[in-house]
C-alpha cells in the first residue's frame, strides 16, 4: 500500500500553502487563511468521487470508526458483527463504545460469510462491519439484503481499499457510512488520518459535532459562540494532515492505482502457473485496488513450506495466520481480555461479570482458509522487485 512512495512536489506546494497563511486548524482563522481550507477540499472532492452527499476528515481510521459508532448511537450492551480478519481497531472502537464485537466467520473473499453472519444475528445486533480487506470487496450485496431484512445498519470498514469499487460503486458507499484510513502504509496517506462518509444528513451532522467536542459548526457564528447537543471528543484532522492528503488523493487514479493493478498483474502471471495455486475470490476483479496479491496453497503445511522457500529466495510473503495485528488468533490482549480499568471494562461489568468472552477456537473455518493463505504486497516502483518475487515463486514451487 505504496502512498508513501510517491510523496514529492505536489504534497510540498499543498504543505507549503498552509504553513505561509500560518493557519493550521481546519476550523475559524477565515480572515487569516486567505481562503486556504485544505480539510474541507479534501473532503469535498473525496464525497464527489465516492459519489456521496457528504464526507468528514478525521484525525486517523480508527477514529473513523469511532465516530461512525457514535453517530449510529451505538451502546453498551449492543453487539456488532464483524471478522475475525482486521486490523485490531475494526472491533478495539466496538469495545471503546461499551459494544460487544461478535465474530463471524470469513469465506474465500477473506470477507465476511455473510451465511454466518446470519447466524449470528440476535435481538442485540445494532450494526454489521463489514471489511474490505487487502484492497478487494466483501459480498456487501448479500450483507446490505440480510440487514436489511432485521433493520440493522451497515458500516464499511474501507480502511485498506480506497479507489475500490463494486459494480461501478465506490466501497465505503454501500452501507449506512463508510469508513477509511490514510495512515503510513496505506494507499492514500496523510502520515495519519481517516475519512467518514454517508448520504445521510443526520448521521453527517451528529458525526461531524461528536468528531469535534460537540460543536455544532453554525456558520452564523464564530466558533467561540457556537452551541452542543450532546458530548463529544477530539478527531479533528489538522490542515497539514489535510494537505498531504489532498495531493496523495489527486493521484490515486492517474498514478497509484494504475501501477499497482499492471504490478499485481505481472506477478500473478507466475504465480497463475503453480497448479496447486489458487486465488482470493474477488466479488468484481475490475473494482480491486490491487494493493495485494493473495492466493490459496492446498494445506497449512504447504503455505509455510512454499512461504519458507520464498523467503530463501530473498523474497517472502505474508503468512497472514501468524500475524499478530491482523488475525483473531493472534489477538492476545482480546483473547486474556487485558484492560487498564480497575474493574476490567469493557471486558467485565461494574460487579466484576463477564461482559464477554472470546475463546480462541471460535472461527474454525477463518482458521483453515488462513493457515493456507498467502499474501504479496504490491507497491507502486516495483520494476527491480518484481524479477526478484517470479524468481522467489519459481524457487518455491519445487517445494511443494
Amino acid at each position: 500500500m505504496p502512498g508513501y512512495e510517491i510523496i514529492g512536489e505536489e504534497e510540498k506546494k499543498e504543505i507549503l500553502e498552509v504553513l505561509t497563511n500560518k493557519v493550521v486548524f481546519r476550523y475559524g482563522f477565515d480572515a487569516e487563511r486567505k481562503g486556504v481550507y485544505k480539510v474541507a477540499t479534501f473532503e469535498k472532492e473525496f464525497a464527489k468521487y465516492c459519489g456521496v452527499e457528504h464526507a468528514l476528515a478525521v484525525s486517523s481510521g480508527t477514529a473513523a470508526l469511532r465516530v461512525a459508532l457514535a453517530a449510529l448511537g451505538i451502546s453498551p450492551g449492543d453487539e456488532i458483527i464483524t471478522q475475525g480478519f482486521t486490523f485490531v481497531a475494526t472491533w478495539e472502537t466496538i469495545l471503546d463504545a461499551g459494544a460487544v464485537p461478535v465474530f463471524a466467520e470469513l469465506d474465500e473473499t477473506l470477507c465476511l460469510d455473510p451465511a454466518d453472519v446470519a447466524r449470528k444475528i440476535t435481538p442485540r445486533t445494532k450494526a454489521i462491519i463489514p471489511v474490505h480487506m487487502c484492497g478487494a470487496q466483501a459480498r456487501i450485496p448479500e450483507i446490505l439484503s440480510l440487514a436489511a431484512r432485521h433493520g440493522i445498519p451497515v458500516i464499511e470498514d474501507t480502511a485498506q481499499s480506497c479507489g475500490g469499487w463494486l459494480q461501478g460503486k465506490a466501497l465505503g458507499s454501500f452501507g449506512k457510512m463508510g469508513c477509511f484510513s490514510f495512515d503510513s502504509v496505506k494507499t492514500v496517506t496523510a502520515g495519519e488520518g481517516g475519512m467518514v462518509i454517508t448520504n445521510d444528513k443526520e448521521l453527517y451532522a451528529k458525526a461531524s459535532e461528536y468528531h469535534d467536542h460537540g460543536h455544532d459548526h453554525n456558520p452564523k457564528v464564530t466558533r467561540g459562540l457556537e452551541k452542543r447537543s450532546f458530548i463529544g471528543l477530539n478527531f479533528r484532522m489538522s490542515e497539514l494532515q489535510g494537505a498531504v492528503g489532498l495531493a496523495q488523493f489527486r493521484k490515486l487514479e492517474s498514478v497509484i492505482l494504475p501501477s499497482q493493478r499492471k504490478n499485481k498483474g505481472r506477478i500473478k502471471e507466475a504465480l497463475a502457473k503453480i497448479d496447486q495455486i489458487t486465488f482470493r475470490e474477488i466479488p468484481d476483479p475490475r473494482g480491486d485496488t490491487a494493493t495485494f496479491i493473495t492466493f490459496f496453497l492446498p494445506t497449512a503445511q504447504k503455505a509455510k513450506a512454499f512461504n519458507k522457500a520464498m523467503a530463501d529466495a530473498g523474497a517472502g510473503a505474508i503468512y497472514w495466520y501468524d500475524n499478530d495485528w491482523h488475525y483473531y488468533e493472534r489477538w492476545e490482549h482480546l483473547l486474556e481480555r487485558k484492560s487498564l480499568m480497575r474493574n476490567g471494562y469493557p471486558f467485565k461489568g461494574e460487579s466484576g461479570q463477564a461482559r464477554c468472552t472470546y475463546a480462541k477456537d471460535a472461527l474454525p473455518k477463518t482458521a483453515e482458509i488462513m493457515s493456507r493463505t498467502l499474501s504479496i504486497a504490491i507497491n507502486i516502483h516495483m520494476d527491480q522487485q518484481i524479477p526478484k518475487i517470479v524468481g522467489a515463486i519459481e524457487h518455491a514451487a519445487k517445494a511443494i
